[in-house]
């Protein structure tokens, strides 16, 4: 099975293609789409026509990407929100069926804990994946979102309960 993961970002937004054989992954592709300038309708036009390009380019069973969570900038929410919208339309029009996942269950999957910093994540990836050079954190960040993909199957999410809650 053939998996693209999306970390969702406005202006950078990363992917990363694995291959799930039963409990072993193996790294394809990764990398980066990015975008610049005011012009937020282009913005999001040029990182729908980047997203394409890399599912025409590796040719993905399925897809997975990181849900949205609700941060102190609210404007900065709705753009990520914006961004996540269009990732979600290109892995639609493609016809791949999309599993979500919450950040901390992906660093949870990953890195064995729900909290874990981004250099975790990258560090982990790539002992996960060996020769895995990721493009960048958000490229790192997408190729765990495919891993807990992989890992889950698709199933639906278990709640996670955060020690002592």
């Amino acid at each position: 099975m053939r998996i693209l993961g999306i970390d969702p970002g406005l202006r950078t937004m990363g992917w990363g293609v694995i291959e799930s054989h039963g409990s072993r992954l193996s790294h394809i592709a990764n990398g980066l789409c990015k975008s610049s300038g005011d012009d937020l309708g282009a913005r999001l036009l040029s990182l729908h026509e980047q997203l394409v390009d890399v599912i025409a380019r590796y040719t993905p069973d399925h897809a997975a990407i990181e849900q949205t969570f609700v941060n102190k900038d609210g404007a900065g929410t709705l753009k990520l929100g914006q961004a996540r919208g269009v990732a979600l339309l290109s892995l639609a029009q493609a016809g791949l069926s999309i599993g979500e996942y919450a950040p901390n269950r992906v660093k949870k999957t990953v890195v064995g804990a729900g909290h874990a910093e981004k250099e975790q994540v990258l560090y982990m990836v790539k002992l996960q994946l060996p020769g895995c050079e990721p493009a960048g954190t958000d490229a790192a960040d997408a190729l765990a979102i495919a891993m807990c993909h992989a890992h889950y199957g698709g199933r639906p999410a278990l709640q996670l309960r955060e020690v002592g809650t």
